[in-house]
């Protein structure tokens, strides 16, 4: 049986006539990392500040850890930790003075601020003053003051929004580290389904308030399975041909192709219409990627 860490039943907040965030049933299993992904405006901050107990849902229920938010909030979002948008810091204090203004709120120790110092690897910059910090070593630092209470739970809102290609390595090779590492679970939110793909186990995608697709991040992938599309002379007889002997296979644009097809049957199919006459002018494997998948979803609001 599956631990959920978060687990949403028909949560929807609306504002006014607009459904910003419309009966999602969200599940986010312990101990991985869930990738919130959608365009921009597509809910998930409104989802993430539900979340956090910012903002009211209109209608439905959170479970967080097991336990309803809107009863055990304080008991909970102690042991949540989040990044929503940008970190706020003091600029002439270092980074190690700006967590223990952090560290006095929380009641937790120095040695405590030198270890997450540590976790995001900013221990040579602990004494500079953060006005001097690159954009990614301020969001390393966003995301040590959200450790600095020893979470169960790290909530990140577009973390590496605005990093440079250096800056977006360094956060997600962090986010990458937090269960395995330190136990955590991550549920972090993107626009960009490249960044997603490179760090999260599980994916849920979500547009227009709707959550069109859940599961971990393999059965995503198993819909970018290769087609085989093959041009011929006679595309009607070739067609027909096909079906008879048992494959899966549609004409497009006159061009036949074949779906749940696997690689050594490739030469089975042409050999079949090279002996039933018929000339085979190209053929060519067709695998839809992730990104061409994620944008079929949003674009029709359809689902898998």
């Amino acid at each position: 049986m599956t631990n959920w860490v978060i687990q949403t039943s028909g949560l929807t907040r609306t504002y006014k006539t607009q459904i910003a965030v419309n009966l999602l049933n969200l599940r986010v299993p312990e101990g991985t990392i869930y990738g919130f992904l959608g365009p921009n405006g597509a809910g998930k901050t409104t989802t993430i500040r539900m979340l956090l107990g910012l903002i009211r849902p209109t209608s439905g229920d959170i479970e967080i850890f097991r336990k309803s938010l809107a009863q055990n909030r304080m008991s909970i979002l102690k042991k949540v930790g989040s990044l929503v948008e940008s970190p706020s810091y003091y600029g002439h204090l270092s980074g190690f003075e700006n967590l223990a203004v952090f560290a006095r709120l929380l009641d937790v120790s120095d040695q405590r601020i030198r270890e997450v110092l540590e976790i995001v690897r900013l221990t040579p910059a602990a004494n500079k003053a953060v006005k001097g910090y690159s954009l990614g070593m301020k969001q390393r630092l966003g995301i040590a003051s959200a450790l600095l209470a020893s979470p169960k739970l790290l909530i990140l809102d577009e973390p590496t929004n605005g990093l440079d290609p250096a800056g977006i390595h360094e956060i997600r090779q962090l986010i990458i580290d937090m269960p395995r590492q330190h136990g955590i679970s991550v549920l972090v939110s993107s626009h960009l389904l490249s960044e997603i793909e490179q760090m999260a186990t599980w994916v849920g995608i979500i547009n227009q308030g709707k959550l069109l697709f859940q599961d971990h991040i393999q059965a995503l992938r198993q819909e970018s399975q290769a087609e085989l599309l093959i041009d011929v002379d006679r595309p009607q007889d070739a067609l027909a041909i096909l079906q008879r002997e048992g494959f899966e296979v549609t004409m497009v644009d006159k061009s036949l192709v074949l779906k749940n097809i696997e690689y050594p049957e490739y030469a089975q199919v042409n050999k079949k219409l090279v002996l039933a006459d018929i000339p085979v002018f190209r053929i060519r494997e067709h695998a839809p990627s992730l990104e061409d998948i994620f944008l079929r979803l949003v674009g029709t609001g359809g689902s898998l």
